[in-house]
């Protein structure tokens, strides 16, 4: 969607009050409370099916639950300190468990798509991480290397400065260059928001920019920043992007409780390096 810049700021601000005032008007987000399992709470279920969550989590028969908990997952590892054998580690992981991805950093990618070669298992890696200070040319260029790499799946940090600097049009443009060259490889993009530096306000127009360049989904955290995911922060995305788009919670995710307050939000993809141990707690 092409948008005008002179009615870039009207539009993201209409967008943003609006969905602000749903905010405040509704109820509290069940995170943690026995509640947000869909046999407990039937009326809760309803509410975050409506808002655009595409899986529910179930309290009941939790172990046969598990194949399509692995689905929801990217199983990373993004540690600077990661070795060969780390990253192959990984993806022998996410090829016995199902998961939906391995997420590497750039270097790795093509190993990664080497050692899961004819598995469904994708291969993700991250652009401008973890800071998304990088000019648009950079991230590009990234990209481009990380597709002829063998990713599938790109998770782009974007420029937080330019958007806590009310300068939209470069967040925007930025995001729209990324996902560009992603769709032309026939690859996804996921931007990274890195919520926990942002206020509502300013999570509400990031994700509406997302949208407004073409991104595929919205994602909470790096993982290196001063916060992770939050079931609010959670709750707020899908709400701003509606069911159109994925939002995948990432950053500090460890458990299976974790997981299953994010799906209740919204979340449709969960960024996690505890995958296996989650799995193994589901199937407990």
């Amino acid at each position: 969607m092409l948008v005008d810049p002179t009615q870039l700021d009207r539009l993201v601000a209409q967008i943003g009050e609006e969905i602000l005032a749903r905010v405040r008007a509704a109820e509290p987000v069940c995170a943690s409370c026995a509640g947000s399992c869909s046999e407990a709470c039937a009326a809760r279920t309803g509410q975050v099916v409506a808002a655009g969550a595409d899986r529910v989590s179930s309290c009941s028969r939790v172990a046969s639950l598990a194949p399509s908990l692995a689905a929801l997952i990217d199983h990373t590892l993004l540690k600077p300190e990661a070795t060969r054998d780390d990253i192959r580690r990984l993806c022998q992981e996410a090829r016995r468990h199902g998961f939906a991805s391995v997420c590497v950093n750039p270097f790795w990618v093509s190993l990664a798509a080497a050692e899961l070669k004819a598995s469904p298992v994708k291969v993700c890696t991250v652009v401008g991480f973890p800071l998304g200070a990088s000019v648009t040319a950079v991230k590009v260029a990234e990209a481009g290397a990380a597709l002829r790499d063998g990713a599938h799946e790109l998770d782009m940090v974007i420029n937080i400065g330019a958007l806590r600097s009310g300068d939209q049009e470069t967040v925007l443009a930025d995001i729209r260059a990324v996902a560009q060259a992603a769709h032309s490889a026939g690859a996804i993009l996921k931007t990274i928001l890195e919520t926990a530096l942002l206020d509502d306000n300013q999570k509400v127009i990031a994700c509406t920019l997302a949208r407004l360049a073409g991104a595929d989904f919205v994602k909470t955290s790096t993982g290196f920043g001063p916060g992770g995911a939050t079931a609010q922060d959670v709750a707020l995305m899908r709400l701003t992007v509606g069911p159109g788009l994925g939002v995948k919670a990432s950053g500090g995710i460890r458990s299976l409780e974790d997981l299953k307050s994010m799906v209740a939000a919204g979340a449709t993809r969960i960024g996690a390096s505890a995958s296996v141990k989650i799995l193994e707690a589901a199937r407990a």
